[in-house]
């Protein structure tokens, strides 16, 4: 009898124990499967960098077009000695930021209700769906002629190329949230606040969290090409002017410095949505 019961308790202990070791195998692998992830993110634009050095030195490539990722680096070590590419660069940063901000609040506030209210979805959705497809390139001759060639219109143009990204995602994720959820905010009689903050809005944040990756890109976009036109700082002219005068180098350089912060914007973003999204399951 005693027998039977320690191997009892025994194969209780190890069935435990075995529950309790599952979870920190998952998680184990869900963390090597993140760095593995991370490394591999950092390697392949490293890995590119390195081919088209080897084919600028082996003259596959033509180096009046396409110089040598080195020289290019060169110039840009020197121009961020001068201060002049930390000026331009934090010229377009701001930018941006006042961009997102004026573009991504109306987007997210709008996008919601129009998920949530089916009249205001009636009654937006159209003229979003009418506008969405607009170049918002061709648009800025509008811009500069309505809000001059200040600060502004290049404000303005990252806020609309934000706003339709987050606004149509938001709108996607409200509706794709079950029916259950809100009928059960109904039946305690939430308040439209109460059903926006703690209903709509986290159950919408992972389709936000799209939108918003999807914005940040648009808005370098647009932002390098409202500088190239209407401005006399930032990224854009500083590439727009190192065409004019044949600094092919220096073009690149601007480039470059764009592809970072994309790269750069991306990640965080990426570490914003697992923040955020805490129980949204791990790929």
């Amino acid at each position: 009898m005693c027998a039977w019961r320690v191997g009892s308790m025994s194969a209780a202990g190890l069935t435990a124990k075995d529950a309790t070791a599952e979870p920190d195998i998952g998680e184990t692998r869900r963390l090597r499967a993140r760095r593995r992830d991370r490394i591999i993110s950092i390697a392949s634009p490293i890995g590119l960098v390195l081919a088209w050095e080897a084919a600028a030195q082996l003259h596959f490539i033509d180096t009046r077009f396409f110089p040598a990722p080195s020289a290019i680096f060169a110039v840009l070590f020197r121009m961020a000695a001068s201060g002049e590419l930390s000026e331009n660069v934090l010229i377009s940063l701001q930018r941006l930021a006042l961009g997102f901000l004026l573009g991504g609040i109306p987007a997210l506030v709008i996008g919601i209700v129009m998920g949530i209210s089916r009249p205001l979805r009636a009654l937006v959705d159209p003229l979003i769906s009418a506008t969405y497809p607009i170049p918002k390139s061709s648009i800025l001759p509008l811009i500069l002629l309505i809000f001059g060639l200040g600060e502004a219109s290049k404000i303005v143009m990252v806020a609309i190329g934000v706003f339709y990204p987050i606004a149509i995602n938001a709108t996607a994720g409200v509706l794709q949230i079950s029916p259950v959820y809100l009928d059960v905010g109904k039946s305690f009689k939430a308040s439209r606040w109460d059903t926006f903050r703690t209903i709509a809005l986290p159950g919408a944040l992972p389709f936000i969290m799209t939108g918003v990756k999807l914005g940040a890109g648009l808005a370098l976009i647009l932002i390098a090409v409202a500088e190239m036109v209407g401005a006399k700082s930032g990224i854009g002219f500083m590439i727009w002017s190192a065409w004019e005068t044949f600094a092919v180098a220096k073009m690149y350089v601007g480039l470059f410095v764009i592809a970072i912060i994309g790269f750069v914007l991306s990640l965080l973003l990426n570490e914003l949505e697992r923040w955020v999204i805490r129980w949204k399951a791990e790929a």
